[in-house]
């Protein structure tokens, strides 16, 4: 493999410690530095699979004051790597920032292939793949309706992701702008020991959630109109 990349966007497993490529583990091994978002959480998958590089972090709360220091040391020769916490970088997670900025300063930036929880969820929903919008987290308050209403005449099959103690709430604000029976699909804990995929009408997959306590990640899916 020919590592002449400055940064290297390099997804990790969202549950499954065996979803990890055999290129990822080489480009964390070859790297100089790797930047995570947790460094505790990224500690124990490098522990792992023994590997033993610099751990720097990175994150929403500083990724806007680390741009020019590792610009600069990337400029300066060093390689390196961003894992988020689980699935590919800059996918609701920090990553655009960086690589936006390695490319006005010229650097070369790759992204590998790999892990990712929308798709898995897309896939498994039964819906209409094809074309579909990826709209991640809604906002929590302010815009939310208002995003909400912009995708009420959506045709393509759009995709959320949402916290578990929001879920029965986010369900019930999108069968009231979307239609209570309009089809959906929400996973759970995808690729982990507890993996749940409830299919149905809104108000039947809300219905579902709404008697029992909910944890893990979770993905909607839902049909465009």
């Amino acid at each position: 493999m020919n590592f002449d990349s400055s940064l290297y966007l390099v997804p990790t497993p969202i549950g499954n410690l065996q979803d990890i490529t055999l290129r990822a583990l080489e480009t964390l091994k070859t790297v100089d530095v790797i930047l995570a978002e947790d460094t505790r959480t990224s500690g124990v998958l490098l522990k792992h699979f023994e590997i033993k590089k610099p751990l720097k972090s990175y994150h929403i709360h500083n990724e806007h004051n680390m741009l020019q220091q590792l610009t600069d040391a990337m400029k300066n020769g060093q390689k390196m790597a961003l894992i988020s916490d689980a699935g590919t970088p800059a996918i609701s997670d920090p990553g655009f920032l960086l690589v936006r900025a390695c490319i006005q300063e010229d650097l070369r930036v790759e992204c590998l292939p790999g892990p990712t929880a929308f798709v898995p969820a897309l896939v498994n929903s039964g819906l209409p793949a094809d074309r579909f919008v990826f709209e991640g987290f809604l906002p929590q308050k302010k815009g939310r309706k208002t995003r909400l209403d912009a995708l009420a005449e959506e045709t393509r099959t759009m995709i959320f992701y949402e916290s578990p103690h929001r879920i029965v709430k986010a369900l019930g604000q999108l069968a009231e702008v979307l239609g209570a029976d309009r089809q959906a699909s929400v996973s759970r804990e995808i690729t982990k020991i507890h993996e749940e995929t409830v299919r149905g009408t809104l108000t039947e997959i809300m219905e579902h959630f709404g008697e029992k306590k909910v944890k893990g990640e979770i993905v909607i899916v839902v049909a465009g109109k």
